[in-house]
């Protein structure tokens, strides 16, 4: 049970018979914020932060209505001066119920524009004043109603500020400014926001058009009328900027919905119309720009879908948020892609919070978006930003089922180079192939051929491509030409290279992990548990607890010097794309102490890279000669994260009655009893790397969720740049190659080979000579001795 429902069930028998009692009473059910309850308060821990009684009508009293003369009794505080507002002289009672805005005033007589604030907890519970101009604070608790109460009416608990209407904590609630209803304050505020904005040179909305407007409110020109609040929908659709202004001067709220649209505020609406102008002055008057319609869209959505890009850059700058998806599961990247706006999905693939292999409800990237809508220059655009050509929508699809699909062969091609799978299949079993020929894209199949897929392959109807095509036809022509050549080079071919399985990771990794062999006839390794992060197996005191971290304050991205956890690796040693920058120690690297749980920064910042799991796309292949190893499917650049060396964390006393010790990390703590991380009966993709002699991978101790020195993560990064399909490793290390060349030798290849049969033919003649010049020096020695 929460804060508000303890209070509630605390404090719901006394409701009703505090509204009749002195206030002088009631002392210990509200906290108005004086002094001296603020002393009694933290005099007494176990009193409770009130709460309000806005909802609260008292019994009808005649007497008190008789004597308040019918009137209104209630009264306004605006920045700290008292104002008897209007309708305490002029407005008739409808209700004899009274009401207390306060439980330190007593009851008064309220219009029903009053009553109904109150209602909505528009009244100071603290002091009794209601907040309708002026400065005060709002607490949002359910995001519908806002509670309004003055900064020093807040109830103080040991320290914490809660919300006398509702008792939640409120070190979150927002201090507002309402302008009073007449028009000098609206005018020197909408000037004033006007002003520093234009001098700041982000935007000049309509300047001319909009100064005029001002004069007049200001000179007492301006002639008041009054439009229905609807209206400012409508005067934003058509782009009526000085209408906009003047309405919103009058008090219209700028967050209004229509019902009619789909739910829809002016904003949405000034978004997809592209007026960059009229989103700016709604904006600034208060408009929510994550606001969603009926259908779950933010006006950001709006602007990308109709191709505004200066709308799009305005609402960006001014802290829109990429991240929001609609009811079909699509963000603003998806709604770019679909609608082929090349120029709003380039300026958002450069924001660094925007997510490119993001699905929607169809399980569709926006790169399966540009490929069926055969924009190669999208396509280009999005795999640079790292937009993954692997990713399937919900029935298994690649982005190349969908080139094959549409039939553009240049993007298919492209997809090929950048490793794209020729023979994945979806649901249905069909490849690429089977698609491109039902579909008679004769370019996209002649492409295929020519890559060496397979014409033989069924999907689950037990059709190959040949049967998809009509017989005697020039599909089925070229189709069973390639199919009499393949036939005649099987014996050949036999052992071609094969798909074992789509991901040995069973769906843990983010990015799949293919597993292939064109060697031998073994199938794929199934002799041990796939763990994404290491693992115990045994009783591990690890700590663990978040009030034990330390942590940074950072409200950047982490790449300061002032950043706590830099400074704990000495500094930040990443860029910001997530690589090593190029002075990082690779033969001796420090200890990478990533930011956490308990850091202020965002989960987006330039310091967290090993936490957010396997980026590359990486495949397990069958060697020639090292059994199984791991390869590249992408280009790596030097320094980047490539994979972490996860397992099962064992102490030394297991390790040393393990028999098989091949897939063991040692992770050299030096505090307390020493453990080390074994592969082999649970492991990660990085289980299959071999020992290079050159490698292209080194290792690095990194701390992320606790910073318990005993259990460092060991990440792997890449020493150089590497190709794609270069076979991944790193160094073993001296100590393992002591031992284990009594029993084979290194199978690397490479020309500096130090474990090889050539380097220790070489290790051996050496010291033959040097035991043979020990020999005769002692030889020597002797017969000088004699």
């Amino acid at each position: 049970m929460d804060l508000s429902s303890k209070i509630n069930k605390k404090l719901q028998k006394h409701r009703v018979q505090s509204l009749v009692m002195p206030p002088r009473k009631l002392k210990c059910l509200c906290l108005s914020g004086l002094p001296e309850d603020k002393e009694n308060m933290e005099a007494d821990d176990t009193l409770e932060p009130p709460l309000c009684s806005c909802r609260i009508e008292a019994p009808k009293n005649q007497d008190v209505v008789t004597l308040a003369e019918g009137k209104c009794m209630a009264v306004e505080s605006v920045d700290g001066k008292v104002e008897h507002v209007s309708c305490f002289k002029t407005s008739v009672i409808l209700k004899q119920e009274m009401m207390r805005p306060s439980l330190r005033i007593p009851l008064l007589v309220l219009c029903e524009d009053h009553r109904a604030g109150m209602v909505k907890h528009q009244s100071c519970p603290g002091c009794g004043f209601f907040c309708r101009a002026g400065m005060f604070m709002e607490c949002q608790p359910d995001g519908n109603i806002s509670h309004r109460f003055h900064r020093s009416c807040a109830s103080l608990i040991r320290g914490q500020v809660y919300c006398p209407h509702c008792g939640e904590e409120a070190s979150h609630a927002k201090e507002v400014t309402i302008p009073k209803p007449d028009c000098a304050v609206p005018t020197a505020a909408v000037r004033a926001k006007l002003d520093s904005v234009t001098v700041g040179g982000v935007i000049d909305p309509a300047k001319e058009s909009l100064e005029s407007v001002l004069n007049a409110l200001e000179d007492g020109k301006y002639k008041k009328f009054k439009l229905p609040p609807k209206q400012l929908y409508f005067s934003a659709k058509r782009g009526e900027l000085q209408r906009i202004l003047h309405m919103l001067v009058e008090g219209v709220d700028p967050n209004l919905r229509m019902d009619s649209e789909k739910r829809k505020t002016s904003l949405h609406c000034a978004a997809e119309e592209g007026h960059k102008e009229i989103c700016h002055v709604l904006v600034q008057a208060g408009a929510n720009l994550d606001m969603c319609d009926a259908e779950q869209r933010t006006p950001l959505m709006y602007a990308c879908e109709n191709n505004h890009l200066e709308t799009v850059k305005y609402l960006l700058k001014a802290g829109a948020s990429t991240g929001h998806k609609d009811m079909r599961g699509s963000t603003c990247l998806h709604l770019a892609a679909r609608g082929g706006h090349t120029g709003v999905l380039q300026y958002l693939v450069s924001m660094p919070s925007i997510d490119v292999n993001c699905k929607d409800d169809g399980g569709w990237a926006p790169l399966t978006w540009a490929t069926e809508n055969m924009n190669l220059e999208q396509v280009k655009m999005l795999i640079s930003a790292g937009a993954d050509v692997q990713i399937r929508d919900k029935e298994e699809n690649v982005c190349l089922h969908w080139a094959a699909f549409s039939g553009c062969d240049k993007i298919a091609q492209l997809l090929l180079d950048k490793r794209s799978d020729l023979h994945a299949v979806n649901i249905h079993g069909d490849s690429p192939l089977h698609i491109a020929v039902r579909q008679n894209q004769l370019d996209c199949v002649m492409l295929f051929l020519s890559r060496g897929t397979d014409v033989h392959l069924k999907n689950k109807d037990g059709e190959t491509p040949l049967d998809c095509c009509s017989v005697n036809s020039k599909m089925w022509t070229i189709l069973n030409t390639n199919k009499k050549l393949t036939d005649a080079r099987r014996g050949r071919d036999s052992l071609r290279e094969r798909l074992l399985c789509r991901d040995v990771s069973r769906g843990y990794e983010d990015v799949p992990v293919p597993c292939v062999n064109g060697v031998d006839h073994e199938p794929c390794p199934s002799n041990f548990k796939y763990v994404p992060e290491n693992c115990f197996t045994s009783q591990v005191n690890i700590d663990e607890n978040i009030t034990h971290l330390q942590h940074c304050s950072c409200k950047d991205d982490c790449a300061s010097s002032s950043c706590i956890c830099g400074q704990l690796s000495m500094r930040c040693w990443y860029d910001k794309d997530g690589r090593l920058l190029k002075e990082f120690c690779r033969d001796d690297p420090p200890f990478l102490f990533e930011c956490n749980h308990a850091c202020s920064c965002w989960r987006t910042c330039r310091n967290r890279v090993i936490q957010n799991g396997l980026r590359v796309r990486l495949q397990v292949f069958r060697t020639e000669r090292m059994g199984w190893g791991v390869r590249a499917l992408q280009d790596i650049p030097e320094g980047t994260f490539v994979c972490e060396f996860a397992g099962e964390i064992i102490s030394d006393g297991e390790a040393n009655v393990r028999e098989n010790d091949s897939y063991m990390f040692n992770l050299d703590n030096k505090v307390g009893e020493v453990y080390c991380i074994d592969a082999q009966f649970y492991g990660n993709v990085s289980r299959f790397m071999n020992h290079l002699c050159e490698p292209n991978l080194f290792p690095v101790r990194v701390f992320t969720k606790h910073q318990d020195m005993r259990f460092p993560r060991i990440a792997l990064y890449a020493s150089k740049a590497i190709q794609t399909g270069d076979e991944l490793g790193f160094d073993y290390g001296d100590p393992y190659w002591q031992i284990k060349k009594k029993y084979f030798l290194c199978q690397c290849g490479s020309a500096k080979c130090r474990y090889s049969e050539t380097r220790r033919a070489q290790a051996r003649s050496e010291e033959n000579i040097e035991a043979s010049a020990t020999a005769q020096g002692s030889w020597i020695n002797y017969n000088l001795w004699a």
